[in-house]
């Protein structure tokens, strides 16, 4: 029992740093996995981008028979993107958006200028697609907002935050509305 009693005190040492190094290990698995959670949030966005964009180039394409012209402005808006990643931050998705509705607009607005490819099945369908992707895009920027809500909240959470300082992770911005994004889009 002496050598109990007169170690003690190095005993709870050990024990102490023992727990303070798991639990350390365990936050850090943890903010690693809540940060994975957000790039995969963002790399469904950039997924369904990308098919909202093939989509739109698919009208490009159905365009050239009506507007030879206006079919090439709307690919050079098109070689303007940048592919999207899940490390794309929300500045870049907002980029592409503007891309995308610049596009998108200018195809309507040819498309009123000749009725036959506005009453053309395929125009219509892609149109279809087009707006099924951009609600898709819709469901998945709430889908990042709220898995950035969680990876935030435990970034900024004590005792969490600590370990979240000495490994530089840092908070994510979320997507916000903006004015072309309070109502759902109307493509017809």
């Amino acid at each position: 029992m002496g050598f109990l009693t007169s170690n003690i005190g190095l005993i709870l040492f050990v024990v102490l740093a023992v727990v303070i190094v798991l639990w350390a290990i365990s936050t850090y698995n943890q903010l690693i996995s809540a940060r994975e959670f957000v790039r995969n949030s963002m790399g469904q966005i950039a997924a369904q981008i990308e098919s909202r964009w093939d989509a739109l180039q698919n009208m490009i394409e159905g365009t050239k028979q009506y507007a030879e012209y206006e079919a090439k402005t709307l690919e050079s808006i098109t070689e303007q993107r940048t592919s999207l990643g899940q490390t794309a931050a929300v500045a870049e998705v907002a980029k592409d958006d503007e891309l995308f509705n610049q596009a998108m607009g200018r195809l309507l607005a040819i498309a009123e200028s000749y009725p036959d490819l506005k009453a053309s099945s395929v125009y219509q369908e892609t149109l279809k697609n087009v707006d099924r992707y951009e609600q898709q895009v819709r469901q998945s920027r709430m889908i990042f907002n709220d898995t950035v809500t969680k990876y935030n909240r435990v970034i900024q959470s004590v005792p969490s935050n600590i370990i979240a300082s000495l490994f530089n992770f840092t908070t994510e911005a979320y997507f916000e509305n903006t004015a072309t994004k309070t109502d759902m889009p109307s493509w017809s």
